[in-house]
């Protein structure tokens, strides 16, 4: 497959995961990820180094994924992510027209704190692009928050019945943007962002 680069040194590497690709195996230990194909890739090109997820993203949902090339740096940067030093920001379409601007969804998701920022930046006819910042990282959170709110995103069905919606997609229409942390070894900033996937780009432009 072809998987964009977005960002790479000694230490790390940043790709734009293609929807419909898990990052790593669920307990059904599926043998074709992301990590999988990554590892491959770089086996078969004799480079000296395994790559190891420092965190994850729906198989629905594309955008930025960050790999660490050995496992002291994969702990750091998952600290990173743990203690909230990792901002991340993505664009969803959410059904319907929001009530505010901008807020904040601040709910448990499996009984677990989670807080959730959004800001609308575009309305349409019968739904609504929002960039959303979550300051938690609890699995399946935005997808879970915007359904507490009565404006879950557009493709939904695993929280949400797609009957219940005129508007149809093939997927959850979420991407991961941006992320803007400091890099684990040289303390520099990183600040990386990604254009929309060329299926969201699509939808925008037939869905007035």
């Amino acid at each position: 497959m072809n998987i964009p680069i977005v960002f790479e040194d000694d230490w790390l590497l940043v790709v734009d995961k293609p929807a419909g690709l898990l990052s790593v195996p669920t307990p059904k230990n599926e043998s074709r990820t992301l990590t999988s194909i990554l590892n491959r890739d770089a086996q078969e090109k004799k480079l000296d180094y395994h790559l190891y997820p420092c965190h994850r993203l729906d198989r629905e949902t594309s955008g930025l994924v960050i790999y660490a090339k050995s496992k002291g740096v994969e702990e750091k940067m998952v600290d990173a992510f743990r203690n909230r030093k990792i901002n991340k920001k993505y664009i969803a379409f959410v059904h319907g027209k929001l009530a505010h601007p901008q807020g904040t969804i601040n709910s448990a998701v499996e009984g677990k704190s989670a807080l959730t920022k959004y800001k609308v930046i575009q309305e349409k006819s019968n739904y609504s692009v929002v960039e959303v910042v979550p300051a938690t990282g609890r699995t399946n959170q935005i997808r879970i928050h915007f359904k507490s709110i009565q404006h879950p995103l557009v493709g939904e069905d695993k929280f949400a019945f797609r009957k219940d919606f005129e508007l149809r997609f093939k997927r959850v229409c979420l991407q991961a943007q941006e992320l803007e942390f400091l890099h684990p070894i040289t303390q520099k900033p990183i600040f990386l962002r990604r254009d929309l996937a060329d299926d969201l780009k699509k939808f925008l432009e037939e869905h007035e």
